[in-house]
């Protein structure tokens, strides 16, 4: 069933059209859940195409990079399957993976806490290479450690440690972290402008005190997400290690064809 079934005007009517604006969150993110909602309500039909990436930006007058990170997210989800130089099709009315995080920027790290919640576990001092490893502590000088567990409604997305450098994290307390973003809540309180985070993700086994967090059986395969964020001057300034049960979470990363 495509196009041919179904008239372009109507087609696009099962999209309602609004102005996207940057303050509501990233385009892309507005634009995935306008895209999603008739998929999910059965407007459209497992096989049927979507409307072409040129007439969905010029809807919602956006660009057709927009429309593009909007469909790999509903790709990324399993809802569209992408096709070359024909449009998109539904895929499933339903989302199968788990949360799907375009790394791109900061703004890409703040679209995936939104609508999130963060329960704090504890901050304390605790023994651990990393202060000595990322902040240049002492050996077995013991670091700043916040433990949290992030929700998405009453799922458990992540169960997260995040560390500072001695003389961040001595000025910090649990009553400091009320923002879900944790490297906001640092830039606000000292006045910083973190430039860049370094991230790594591998694959991990939750071990008891991590399966307990999650709610997952000891030994359950883990992606586990480490970001290291520093400043204009490359001061490591902030280390977060959050770990995602695998059957809920994927990642994908844009790669520019640099070749030439």
């Amino acid at each position: 069933m495509g196009l041919e079934m179904r008239e372009l005007n109507s087609l696009l009517e099962l999209f309602p059209k609004r102005t996207l604006a940057r303050e509501g969150g990233p385009l892309y993110r507005q634009l995935a859940d306008i895209l999603r909602r008739p998929i999910a309500e059965g407007a459209l039909a497992v096989g049927e195409e979507l409307p072409k990436e040129a007439s969905i930006a010029d809807h919602f007058g956006v660009s057709l990079i927009t429309v593009r990170h909007a469909l790999r997210d509903l790709e990324g989800s399993g809802l569209i399957r992408k096709r070359s130089a024909k449009p998109a099709v539904v895929a499933a009315r339903e989302t199968e993976a788990g949360p799907v995080w375009h790394m791109s920027n900061f703004t890409d790290i703040a679209a995936f806490a939104r609508d999130a919640s963060l329960q704090l576990v504890s901050y304390r001092r605790e023994m651990s290479p990393v202060p000595q490893h990322f902040f240049g502590a002492r050996k077995g000088e013991a670091g700043y450690c916040l433990r949290s567990v992030l929700f998405a409604g009453d799922e458990k997305k992540a169960y997260i440690s995040t560390y500072f450098p001695a003389d961040i994290g001595e000025r910090l307390s649990r009553r400091d972290f009320t923002d879900v973003l944790i490297f906001d809540t640092v830039q606000r309180k000292f006045g910083l402008r973190l430039a860049v985070a370094h991230l790594t993700v591998r694959a991990e086994i939750a071990d008891k005190p991590t399966a307990e967090a999650l709610d997952v059986e000891a030994g359950t395969a883990l992606l586990t997400v480490e970001m290291l964020y520093q400043s204009a001057d490359g001061r490591n300034v902030e280390l977060s290690i959050a770990r995602h049960p695998a059957d809920r979470f994927s990642i994908t990363y844009d790669a520019p064809n640099d070749r030439g």
